[in-house]
């Protein structure tokens, strides 16, 4: 089998049909696939480089590392899951905790990189006994309202961090890149996000000359008087620098909390497949353990030189639901873009002095597609949510997951958010199942597992 290195060109390389997807295994011409290699960039770049600040990481660092992770995710898949791995935000409570406990970033990386190797021989497994162990935990009910609240819950970082910055930059840049997604047609309708961030970038230089300094909240979220485009950052960095690094330690006491994020990691990753098998047509559940595997030891080698977890990132899922450009050639681009950001400073500074408010108004688009993707898996699969085995764990972990819901399990141990809603989903509805009569548990002419699994497992047998 080939390395999905080679891709075949999509009708003449420029403007495909109306309502056609240019699949994992095509591209269009090299001008185009660099491109929308530059706009996943941007879309991942935001939150691959506030989660490693957040966690007293190198950003540097995290954005090279994300361009070597998801290298080895499309060799290991073999180009067939279009997809690509930034820094993870499951983590950033995580090192809080083990900071608070007196761990230095050595042990935060140390703790991070056991679940790595946690998440790899989970991929193993999967890859062993086939997709239907993870299915079977997670059917499309389960699967649809991981997506639904992994999108929604990054809706808190678009209210609170980039749209106050500049609330009217931001809902122009939103109006603009919502009529650039509609009314724009072939290869300018898919690249409208990153069109409308140029626009964004625009309006605020021309914003800061017309009506000088904002105030209002900045990056750090503290109110004052600022440009809205801080170019500072720019002169300053240095053309080329290889960003520190560090090895890792490990201790049992941070180990240990670290470890439940896995949970997460596994329902993320397998929401994340399942997306985009639904967006692609193509049902990739023999690829799930693979793609878990490959995280798991993306992150393994990431921490061991000091940089954070990576993950599946659902921001380049709402960019591909965008431009319906599914090439796996796009993400190469991107990840060679992203080690030249990390290898050079001055790159990585243009692109994170981008403004505040110009994230928000793209967000607010890319988020809510990323969510609304989990109403898609409900909705392909006839999930009947009148049924209150589906209604009520579901409803429960998506409030949990999009609120920001905490548990305190001891006094320097908290879930919340993201892990804590996907358990709920997770437990209380195979739970509730124990306990609920037949007529919830299989409605009649409708299979418990979705159609795609079915049909990847008898193949597997026959084969």
């Amino acid at each position: 089998m080939g390395l999905g290195v080679r891709w075949t060109l999509h009708g003449d390389g420029r403007t495909p049909a109306p309502g056609a997807v240019v699949r994992p295994d095509e591209r269009l011409s090299w001008p185009r696939t660099v491109g929308l290699g530059a706009q996943h960039v941007v879309a991942m770049f935001g939150a691959s480089f506030v989660a490693p600040v957040l966690m007293g990481l190198n950003p540097n660092l995290a954005i090279m590392m994300s361009g070597v992770a998801t290298m080895i995710f499309l060799l290991a898949t073999r180009g067939r899951v279009p997809s690509y791995l930034g820094s993870s935000l499951s983590f950033v409570g995580v090192a809080a905790v083990i900071r608070a406990q007196g761990g230095g970033t050595a042990a935060v990386t140390g703790a991070i990189l056991v679940v790595g190797a946690v998440l790899f021989a989970a991929g193993l497994a999967v890859r062993r006994f086939g997709a239907r162990v993870v299915h079977a935990v997670m059917p499309p009910v389960v699967t649809g309202a991981v997506v639904m609240l992994i999108g929604f819950n990054l809706a808190p970082v678009t209210a609170t961090t980039y749209w106050p910055q500049d609330q009217w930059t931001a809902l122009l840049t939103m109006l603009v890149t919502a009529l650039a997604i509609i009314g724009l047609r072939g290869f300018w309708s898919r690249i409208a996000i990153f069109l409308g961030l140029v626009f964004g970038y625009a309006i605020s230089w021309l914003f800061d000359r017309v009506f000088g300094r904002i105030h209002s909240v900045d990056g750090s979220g503290h109110v004052t008087s600022h440009w809205r485009l801080d170019l500072s950052g720019v002169g300053r960095a240095h053309w080329v620098g290889l960003p520190p690094l560090h090895g890792p330690a490990f201790h049992w006491s941070a180990v240990l909390v670290a470890l439940p994020v896995v949970i997460a990691l596994i329902a993320e990753n397998a929401g994340h497949v399942k997306a985009v098998g639904e967006m692609t047509g193509d049902p990739l559940d023999d690829s799930l353990g693979t793609a878990i595997a490959a995280d798991g030891a993306a992150t393994v080698l990431s921490t061991s030189f000091g940089g954070p977890a990576t993950t599946t990132y659902s921001e380049n899922i709402g960019v591909m639901a965008a431009t319906r450009v599914y090439s796996t050639a796009a993400y190469w681009a991107a990840a060679c873009f992203a080690l030249l950001f990390g290898l050079c400073p001055k790159f990585g500074a243009i692109v994170a002095a981008i403004p505040g408010g110009v994230l928000g108004g793209i967000t607010v688009i890319l988020y809510g597609m990323i969510g609304l993707l989990g109403a898609q898996i409900w909705t392909h699969n006839r999930v009947d949510l009148r049924n209150p085995l589906h209604l009520v764990p579901v409803a429960a972990g998506v409030i949990i997951g999009i609120g920001g819901v905490g548990l305190r399990i001891s006094g320097d141990f908290e879930l919340s958010g993201i892990a804590l809603g996907t358990i709920v989903v997770l437990v209380g509805y195979h739970g509730l199942r124990l306990l609920a009569p037949a007529h919830m548990k299989r409605p009649a002419g409708e299979p418990l597992l979705d159609e795609g699994t079915s049909g990847y497992d008898e193949g597997r047998a026959e084969g």
